[in-house]
């Protein structure tokens, strides 16, 4: 099989992933709240790559090129988890960590997977409280190695998702070829719903579809009450946004009543 890694291939243990050097720049983790609007606690917290000087995510993302992506890939998932567990995370009851993952980083599930649960055992943070997500926007060429990861991944116990539903490059065809366990709606569908007759009718279909696949919705970029409140009347429990809290650093930010 030709892939873009080295031979033979060498997966890389969690204690290799914590040292960022090797990767010729440093990042760190800012977490944003993920809420469960019935009960108004925590449903997850997404890990999102920054600068250590505060520099966005572009910044950090830059710098990632075919050489340093999978060790990039992994590092993010253990500093994900150290960080979570260090900022108290694994004391919320049944809240998940939510990670993002390149697929065209991952040689092989089973393989690339170590790290993974290495960190999880050695900070002891439950694996089952793991959930990575994978962007509609990561252009994938070869999607049975999507399906193939998101399989490997349902085994080990760990929640599946589609980040940016509705903004990439495949669309309804990605879900037909695999369902995850989640569904997080795209910004641009979510934004200013109150008064888009279009983008209604749009979600309703995603929802409808959802239903029947036995798949949860995440609505992304929620900024306003009413777009909550419209999503709410759609039957959508899970939300993220500036509405409930900003990304933050150093902490586990908490959400804003609502």
């Amino acid at each position: 099989m030709t892939t873009q890694f080295s031979t033979p291939f060498h997966p890389f243990s969690c204690k290799d992933c914590r040292d960022a050097k090797h990767l010729g720049f440093e990042f760190t983790m800012a977490f944003q709240p993920i809420i469960d609007i019935d009960s108004g606690a925590p449903y997850a917290f997404e890990a999102l790559v920054r600068g250590i000087d505060g520099q966005g995510a572009e910044f950090i993302l830059e710098q990632v090129n075919a050489e340093n992506r999978y060790r990039f890939d992994q590092t993010c998932r253990v500093k994900a988890i150290e960080l979570a567990v260090a900022y108290g995370m694994i004391e919320i009851p049944g809240c998940k960590l939510s990670i993002n993952f390149l697929p065209n980083a991952v040689y092989r599930a089973e393989t690339c997977i170590r790290a993974t649960l290495e960190a999880s055992d050695r900070f002891k943070f439950p694996a089952d409280r793991l959930m990575f997500e994978v962007t509609e926007g990561e252009r994938v060429s070869n999607t049975q190695h999507l399906k193939n990861i998101f399989a490997e991944y349902r085994k080990q116990g760990f929640t599946t998702a589609i980040d940016d539903f509705g903004s990439g490059y495949s669309g309804l065809n990605l879900l037909a070829t695999f369902q995850p366990h989640v569904i997080k709606l795209d910004m641009e569908l979510t934004r200013d719903i109150d008064s888009s007759d279009a983008k209604q009718a749009i979600v309703a279909g995603v929802l409808l579809t959802a239903t029947r696949l036995g798949i949860d919705i995440i609505a992304e970029g929620i900024e306003t009450p009413a777009e909550l409140n419209t999503l709410r009347e759609f039957g959508v429990r899970y939300f993220q946004g500036f509405l409930f809290a900003k990304p933050a650093t150093g902490h586990l930010p908490l959400s804003t009543p609502i």
